[in-house]
């Protein structure tokens, strides 16, 4: 973590509009457990391992929370909103947020995906009626293309992550985190864009600056990392990885940049087969199913746990939204080494 000044601290997000955005969801979304890993802290020596279960969240992942807090945001100060709609880009996960979104909250929002978005996230959105538009094969290519229809159609455009309403809303994890166990020690998060790790980085930082927030990334798509290293947002493709929650590039200024060089401690990056492993443990240890993204920060964790021996870790499963397939293959894959 970079050294902070008052002046860089001015524009980032508060601990107050977290509790705001809190507020402002909570009728919307659920409050996940924090599920105690027994077989996780048997492992890691005289420690105490936590599973922020937002796999068990409303459409499958922790993005709702974001996207309930910006079009709530939006019908509070725009009364034409539900007429005129907003558009966004996505993965997947926000996608589904957001057409979660506007189905409660009548206002219509068009979604431009990835063309490589997983099956089972596809799948989901076309059952729930998502206006969907696909473009190019990495979220930065969408989110370009999003922002141009949103300037020639002039309405709101809703970044996944660059936005600190979403970020905000993401936050409220943070909340229920020191809410339930305000002696944490550490907190992992996966990071795409960072949204997610901005929004929980800047709430704990913001009640107890002791608690330690670590990046974890898959090492095919590690953006925000060398961003974070470079001092700047830099430009690099990512590589096939499991964790496609996560996966591509940062939009240029995004504010999730400073969130993460001002609040984020230590970075960890994570193989593929240590997110595959991951993955495969929750299923047959804590039998629920995560997606890639959430194996990344259980992965980073299993692979580094030396470090966090003797303290009250919490680990987030940001989702559960993966295919079948990929799933079949990691049962396959995982279950061939055992024999």
């Amino acid at each position: 973590m970079s050294g902070d000044t008052s002046s860089q601290k001015m524009h980032l997000l508060t601990v107050q509009q977290i509790m705001q955005a809190r507020n402002r969801i909570k009728n919307y979304v659920r409050r996940t457990p924090l599920e105690f890993s027994p077989f996780l802290s048997q492992r890691c020596r005289d420690s105490k391992v936590y599973i922020k279960c937002e796999n068990l969240q409303l459409t499958g992942s922790f993005k709702i929370r974001g996207a309930f807090n910006k079009v709530c945001l939006l019908k509070e100060k725009d009364a034409n909103i539900s007429k005129r709609g907003a558009v966004s880009a996505s993965t997947g996960n926000h996608a589904l947020a957001c057409t979660e979104a506007m189905n409660q909250l009548g206002v219509p929002i068009r979604v431009f995906v990835p063309e490589n978005i997983s099956s089972a996230k596809h799948e989901r959105l076309k059952v729930n009626n998502a206006i969907l538009t696909l473009h190019g094969q990495d979220c930065i290519f969408a989110e370009n293309a999003a922002r141009k229809y949103s300037e020639e159609n002039k309405i709101p455009f809703i970044s996944p992550y660059n936005d600190t309403d979403v970020a905000a809303g993401q936050g409220t994890i943070g909340i229920e985190i020191f809410e339930d166990l305000p002696d944490v020690d550490n907190v992992l998060v996966p990071v795409g864009g960072g949204g997610l790790i901005g929004g929980i980085a800047a709430y704990l930082k913001g009640v107890n600056p002791k608690i330690k927030v670590y990046g974890c990334q898959p090492i095919q798509s590690k953006v925000m990392y060398e961003s974070i290293k470079a001092g700047s947002i830099i430009f690099e493709e990512s590589g096939d990885t499991l964790s496609d929650g996560t996966s591509g590039g940062i939009e240029e200024n995004s504010v999730t940049f400073e969130l993460c060089r001002n609040y984020v401690d230590h970075w960890l990056l994570v193989e593929e087969e240590h997110i595959a492993k991951a993955i495969y443990f929750m299923l047959s240890h804590h039998h629920m199913m995560i997606e890639g993204a959430a194996g990344v920060s259980l992965g980073a964790f299993m692979t580094n746990m030396d470090q966090f021996a003797g303290q009250k870790t919490v680990i987030i499963a940001c989702g559960a939204n993966i295919s079948m397939e990929k799933l079949k293959k990691i049962i396959q894959m995982e279950e061939e080494k055992i024999i």
